[in-house]
């Protein structure tokens, strides 16, 4: 054979090769259970024994397990997968890690996730994505708490299909009675978890036992071994069964003759000459082209991405949906739906979030937590606020209407994430259980008299002043006089003061974090309507979070909020404490006093920024009057 013809064959072979893996279907699954029970190891094995390793990385293994390995003078397997320097000096999995392998038979992604009880929501990331759960247990423990967490999890996250994975079974000499001990006790604890699929190895992924190849320790197993497991279990293609959705990420115009929706098809298919359906609008049209990275496709399917063109000319945004006319999602503001929660902040219920769901992003807000659930116990406890790794049911309310699915019929529009507004942080993920259909007869009523003539009725323009500062600041004293200083000018004015809400509107709220979260947003809807009323409306409270005061500045119209932060240092408050309060915090007396054991955040953008130290307050007020005769307000 010519050099030609060896080219052209080994090219043949390639392209063989590529197209033989792209027939190939694929199986997302996870490796999940307690610190310890060899998930890291197991994901080595596979690679190892699939042939998925190069010489290279061989090497590399035998140097690194000789710096960094727990087996001896053995290959750690475990190596391979943790790749954080991290991982590796600990022993442990800190990061979800991915991996990818292919048999004859199939194409498998693999996320191996920690199992520290602090890394839960790193669990819950590679679970979100997952057909099928590796379930491990060290044969020498059996079911451990964050065993229990992590299958509480995964049927939570729609995982149907699960492996008990017994591994270190050579520590307990192969014993088929302590291996029949943990599966019974596992087949009763999972029992209410609607799995549709689940199966018990014993193995020993160190030394390879039933992970890719019958162990002959074990003549007594007779069931599967790993890998022939997950090449052979059936996870079905609901993604392709569901009803067709689309959501929106990009109105694709390049030229006036050209207007397609771009996106990834989230879950059935579509064809060209089909009816779609834009949700909540219900504006219908069918579809005229589709356009894939390759050209015109005459039809598309769950997962691909594409431009989908219509036949009449809609209004269409980047977060609509295209939907199958006869199946259409659900279409609300407000939703039931379970809540893991990622971010060391504790979740409150009355704080304002931004909610990521398909490609929409909206203000959501948590009305209520209606129970956390104990994972280990899976009672429904009451609760006034969510933890790190906790998990809840709860009430939301959105800014807007959005098209979603349960969670349970389409995991792709059923689930959310939820950011926080200051930092852009993920600090949740939750799964749509179903829509809450309250006060579809409440509109807003339209009136004759709106703000603009109230406001010119009073010959003066609205204005919210939120006067912010740790008790003893001066903000109660500055606000007073600024107020005074109005009045005698003519202007039509309000004081909302902190002390003095809370003995009527909000008497019946506390001092913990989530009172006061529900204390601002309270009053943020009172400086709104007076606001709306034509009045300049002072409110002086502490509001400690930069959140709320955030959520307070959004329900004004641009312009019109000013916050005033009125900086006087801990140590002045204190000396000053005209209300004996620091006193008394110090004394334990009082709980969640802010600027002792309860925060305060400082505005970093305040408009108005009053250095409040061995001034006259008469003088810091005059700074005010002078910013709002500025603004044309004073």
């Amino acid at each position: 054979m010519s050099m030609n013809e060896q080219i052209l064959a080994s090219e043949e072979a390639v392209t063989e090769y590529i197209l033989a893996q792209e027939d190939k279907d694929q199986l997302r699954f996870l490796t999940c259970g307690s610190v310890d029970d060899g998930k890291s190891t197991l994901i080595g094995r596979l690679l190892y024994d699939t042939k998925l390793i190069f010489e290279d990385q061989l090497a590399a293994l035998e140097r690194d397990s000789k710096k960094h390995g727990t087996v001896g003078e053995e290959i750690d397997l475990a190596l391979l997968v943790d790749g954080l320097e991290a991982e590796r000096e600990q022993g442990i999995t800190i990061d979800v890690a991915y991996r990818f392998f292919a048999t004859d038979k199939r194409k498998f992604i693999v996320a191996d996730t920690p199992g520290h009880e602090q890394y839960t929501r790193n669990m819950a990331t590679g679970a979100s994505t997952a057909d099928l759960a590796v379930l491990l247990v060290d044969a020498r423990n059996g079911l451990m708490v964050q065993t229990r967490r992590h299958a509480f999890i995964a049927s939570l996250l729609g995982i149907r299909h699960v492996v008990l994975a017994v591994n270190k079974i050579d520590l307990v000499d192969y014993s088929e009675t302590r291996f029949e001990e943990i599966r019974a006790e596992f087949e009763s604890f999972a029992n209410g978890f609607d799995f549709e699929t689940f199966v018990a190895i014993p193995m020993s992924a160190r030394f390879g036992d039933n992970v890719t190849a019958r162990s002959e320790r074990m003549g007594w197993y007779n069931g599967p071994t790993l890998l022939e497991h997950l090449e052979t279990v059936d996870v079905g293609e609901h993604v392709l069964e569901a009803p067709f959705r689309f959501p929106v990420q990009w109105v694709n115009r390049p030229n006036l003759d050209f207007r397609g929706y771009s996106g990834t098809i989230a879950s059935g298919k579509v064809a060209v000459g089909d009816s779609v359906v834009v949700a909540g609008p219900g504006k219908t049209s069918k579809v005229a082209r589709i356009i894939a990275p390759e050209g015109d496709v005459k039809t598309a399917r769950a997962e691909e991405a594409v431009t989908i063109t219509l036949e009449d000319e809609i209004d269409i945004s980047r977060g609509d949906q295209l939907c199958a006319p006869e199946a259409r999602p659900d279409v609300a503001d407000q939703m039931a739906a379970h809540v893991i929660w990622m971010a060391d902040d504790a979740m409150l219920p009355g704080r304002s979030y931004l909610m990521k769901i398909g490609t929409k992003t909206v203000t959501a807000t948590v009305t209520e937590i209606k129970h956390k659930i104990n994972v280990n116990s899976f009672e429904h406890i009451a609760a006034k606020k969510l933890d790190l790794n906790e998990i809840a049911f709860c009430n939301l309310a959105l800014s807007q209407a959005v098209a979603f699915d349960p969670y349970e019929a389409n995991r792709s529009t059923g689930s959310f994430i939820l950011i926080d507004r200051m930092t852009n942080a993920t600090v949740g993920a939750g799964m749509v259980w179903f829509a809450l259909r309250r006060a579809t007869n409440i509109h807003w009523q339209a009136l004759e008299v709106d703000k603009a003539a109230r406001a010119e009725s009073l010959g003066q323009k609205p204005a919210v002043l939120w006067f912010t500062g740790l008790s003893g600041s001066g903000k109660s004293t500055i606000a007073s006089i600024v107020e005074k200083k109005l009045h005698a000018e003519g202007k039509q004015t309000y004081t909302l003061d902190g002390d003095n809400i809370r003995h009527g509107l909000n008497r019946d709220l506390g001092f913990t974090d989530a009172d006061r979260v529900e204390n601002i947003r309270r009053v943020g809807e009172v400086a709104r309507l007076f606001a709306d009323a034509g009045l300049i409306t002072l409110v002086s409270f502490i509001s400690p979070f930069r959140s709320e005061r955030g959520m307070a500045r959004e329900l004004l119209d641009e312009g019109e909020f000013f916050e005033v932060f009125v900086d006087t240092p801990i140590e002045e408050c204190k000396k000053r404490d005209p209300k004996g309060l620091y006193k008394k915090a110090a004394a334990g007396e009082i709980k969640n006093f802010t600027g002792i054991d309860s925060p305060y955040e400082a505005p970093e953008n305040a408009e108005i920024h009053l250095h409040n130290v061995n001034r006259d307050p008469e003088e810091v007020a005059d700074e005010v009057i002078r910013f709002l005769k500025d603004k044309g307000i004073a």
